[in-house]
């Protein structure tokens, strides 16, 4: 394969090619006709439940869904007005074309995307970046000053100087397995302990450049915007995102990311073994799932762990063969009574020491994408898509046509800058936001143009999240390695086994829907595996796969 090949999520923790493994025309696996319409508990309806539910029904099994909120998770939305208008997606919205695997679920749903209007693409017309009170307007990065240029061309460079940046992604272009893990089992040991703020501190690049350079890119960042928020994080999480392009190219999906999730709900496949022709995920359930869970316990027999009882909000109790949870790891502590019993201690610890970023999102639906307007005194757009250091951070403008209501995210923040926003109730938020708004567009009134109420999310507050998703600091690998690799278990003890983890905080790609995708499709695995099933051998699955790239040990 020639390194000319499109750039794919391949993290090379574990570089397993999920896209092909989905796409391929012998399935994912089987189960034994013996095994077929056994029930298999799914605790949570987001993107990793519904996968692994929807390929366990695909199999045969008989999967039953727990969902505390809403079927989606944080894949969900808001639309505005009643008839059409547009969606809010208050979780993901943007979703880089490197998840393959992802997209092979939105393709399969026949659902349509666009590029996301990030800073300075051709998705949006034009882009204001504000520094220090100084406002720039551009295309294409070609037209930021070249002090912007310089802080570009230093990431880059620190790059390459320790991270062996073009030689891990030609090995990922090149799906060279081998060569992805012997560079990346020589960088992990290296970095684990290193935040990304030490790392570019320490670099070549930017101890060689005034402090206000690293300002700049902390404050208006590449791709998406700033990453000073991620400063705290691990040097190693940002490793994986930009060796992936995860943070680029990225798609939005028309008419709400939501139609995902409930496509999948919905979805009957082509596919079927033991279920009547058009069965779907909501006929299993009668059109809803069970209410969320209370506790997780064990059974226990005279022979030994028994099958894994779960309780609803209810009372009501149905014990299992297997689990697969997708809730975020740390509610298992936080909000349901889970047995101790059923996980090791050093499980435990690595649940307990999940990182979580926050994250907060206020949109305002407007009459018309005013943005486009052009200024006759300056040839400018009125209105940018925008990246600044004051409290809005990253304001994005959505829109489905000229004549059509659209959509401003008047802000996108994270973890410190998220915080602020906490005491603040929707309208507070909004008039804040057009404040400092006002400072950049002096002369244009945002506010007439905004029709309907305002929507906003802070996902720390939600308590059945408590975050957006897991970001790990320094010294955390050790823990997601024994989170991720959860799902293959011959060598637990019995008492803990039949229970999986999934979901994006599971992954080494947290915040990413692929995460959620992938570590639902290793739980798939896991409950085939423990049910005597097989993978075809010219399809082998993540499980078959697992000693050959399994994430490198730390001792």
């Amino acid at each position: 394969m020639s390194s000319s090949a499109p750039i794919t999520m391949l993290i090379p923790d574990f570089p397993f090619p999920y896209d092909e493994y989905v796409r391929h025309p012998a399935g994912i696996g089987s189960v034994p006709s013996e095994a077929y319409g056994r029930k298999v508990a799914v605790v949570g309806a987001g993107m990793a439940g519904l996968i692994a539910a929807y390929e366990l029904m695909k199999m045969g099994l008989h999967p039953v869904i727990y969902e505390s909120a809403e079927i989606g998770g944080r894949m969900r939305g808001k639309r505005f007005g009643t008839d059409g208008g547009p969606v809010a997606d208050l979780g993901g919205m943007r979703f880089p074309v490197s998840g393959q695997t992802f997209f092979h679920y939105v393709d399969l749903l026949g659902l349509n995307t666009a590029p996301f209007p990030n800073p300075l693409t051709d998705a949006s017309s034009s882009t204001v970046v504000e520094l220090g009170g100084t406002a720039h307007y551009a295309h294409t990065p070609d037209e930021l000053p070249e002090f912007f240029h310089d802080v570009s061309a230093a990431w880059s460079d620190c790059l390459e100087e320790r991270a062996a940046f073009t030689e891990m992604q030609t090995a990922i272009r090149d799906r060279d397995l081998k060569k992805i893990k012997r560079i990346w089992n020589e960088l992990v040991p290296a970095f684990d302990g290193m935040s990304f703020y030490g790392y570019l501190e320490s670099s070549k690049a930017f101890s060689a450049l005034p402090f206000e350079y690293r300002e700049a890119f902390g404050q208006v960042g590449f791709g998406t915007g700033g990453w000073d928020t991620n400063f705290p994080d691990s040097m190693l999480e940002v490793m994986r995102v930009v060796y992936v392009d995860a943070d680029a190219n990225q798609q939005r999906i028309l008419g709400g990311a939501d139609q995902v999730p409930h496509g999948l709900w919905n979805h009957a496949p082509a596919d079927l073994v033991h279920w009547p022709v058009g069965t779907t995920l909501a006929s299993l359930h009668n059109g809803s799932p069970r209410s969320g869970v209370q506790r997780i316990r064990r059974d226990h027999t005279p022979s030994g762990p028994g099958r894994i009882a779960i309780t609803d909000r209810w009372g009501n109790e149905e014990s299992y063969d297997a689990a697969v949870v997708t809730c975020q790891s740390w509610l298992l502590s936080a909000r349901i009574e889970c047995s101790e019993e059923l996980f090791s201690q050093k499980l435990w610890m690595a649940i307990e020491r999940s990182h979580y970023m926050q994250a907060s999102k206020t949109f305002v639906m407007v009459d018309r994408p005013f943005w486009k307007d052009v200024d006759p005194e300056t040839g400018r757009d009125v209105m940018s898509t925008t990246l600044t250091d004051r409290i809005t951070r990253g304001t994005y403008l959505l829109d489905d046509g000229p004549d059509k209501p659209a959509l401003i995210c008047l802000s996108y923040t994270w973890n410190d800058d998220s915080l602020k926003w906490m005491p603040l109730d929707a309208d507070e938020r909004v008039k804040m936001m057009l404040h400092s708004l006002a400072q950049i567009y002096p002369g244009v009134d945002i506010a007439s143009h905004i029709i309907g109420e305002p929507v906003t999310v802070s996902w720390e507050a939600d308590p059945h999240f408590m975050g957006a998703f897991s970001d790990n600091l320094p010294g955390h690998y050790r823990y997601q390695e024994r989170l991720f690799t959860h799902f293959e278990q011959s060598d637990f003890e019995p008492g803990h086994r039949g229970i999986y983890l999934a979901g994006d905080d599971i992954s080494f790609t947290g915040g990413w829907a692929e995460g959620a995708v992938t570590t639902g499709l290793n739980a798939v695995w896991g409950v085939m595996n423990q049910f005597g099933g097989t993978t075809p051998p010219s399809n082998p699955g993540p499980g078959d796969l697992f000693d050959s790239i399994k994430p490198v040990r730390l001792d």
